[in-house]
């Protein structure tokens, strides 16, 4: 239980990594607000937590809306009485793949202020509460591979990942002085899926031998969050089975 008592705030816990989180970090004893849109979703990983014998609290949250991000890091401060970790997870695809040449400035936007401006916005709540914490906090923030690398049409993607680890190295250096610490994980391939769909040829791919998992993601958030490790910030950790590393040649 070495998360025991502590509030962690997990956006986009509704569903595959982002819920994995909440109850990896819930099964670790912590207080856990799910901040989720969808709210079927989302009640439903705060029920599951709880009848785990976990603590978990629902909250409605858009995070691209300013209001409801001061909202709902306030509920989590009145109920729990501080904020002690901020997972960034929410996030949205569409228009993951849209020809460049047809994507909208609308489309653009409303990516970019999911992923990018929802990162800033929950992580300025949430530190303005952490900093009066004796130990500070810590802040994991969910880019992605796609801010290294791309395939055809995902500029909007692409580009708000890219925001995120730029932001989480900017948000390091200046929460540092506070005693918080921001860290970012690039996940790769991970199958929020049926996992037993996948073929020989998905897992052989990754230098690791399989494709990865949501719970992968968690046990990389437990680690850049423990209080043992916060030498550990304004890092940029890639899991991805090693499928970055790998040289591709065109036959």
């Amino acid at each position: 239980m070495k998360y025991l008592h502590r509030t962690v705030i997990v956006t986009g816990a509704g569903q595959g990594i982002g819920r994995a989180i909440a109850k990896a970090y819930a099964a670790e004893g912590a207080n856990v607000v799910i901040a989720e849109l969808d709210e079927a979703t989302g009640r439903k990983t705060a029920a599951e937590i709880c009848r785990e014998g976990g603590t978990a609290e629902f909250y409605a949250c858009d995070v691209s809306k300013e209001q409801q991000v001061i909202a709902m890091t306030a509920f989590t401060a009145k109920t729990y009485g501080t904020v002690d970790i901020l997972i960034n997870n929410a996030g949205i695809a569409n228009p993951h793949t849209q020809p460049l040449y047809e994507l909208s400035v609308e489309a653009w936007d409303r990516v970019m202020n999911t992923n990018a401006r929802g990162v800033f916005l929950a992580t300025r709540e949430a530190a303005k509460i952490m900093r009066n914490n004796p130990a500070g906090g810590a802040v994991v923030n969910l880019s992605s591979t796609r801010a290294m690398m791309s395939e055809p049409n995902t500029e909007a993607y692409a580009a708000s990942k890219g925001a995120i680890s730029a932001l989480t190295h900017a948000m390091a250096v200046t929460l540092g002085e506070d005693g918080i610490t921001v860290n970012c994980i690039c996940p790769g391939w991970i199958e929020t899926g049926d996992y037993a769909e996948l073929r020989e040829i998905d897992h052989s791919q990754h230098p690791s031998g399989r494709v990865g998992k949501p719970e992968d993601i968690a046990r990389a958030c437990l680690y850049l969050t423990s209080a043992d490790n916060n030498f550990v910030t304004g890092a940029q950790l890639v899991v991805d089975g090693g499928m970055t590393r790998k040289m591709i040649y065109e036959p």
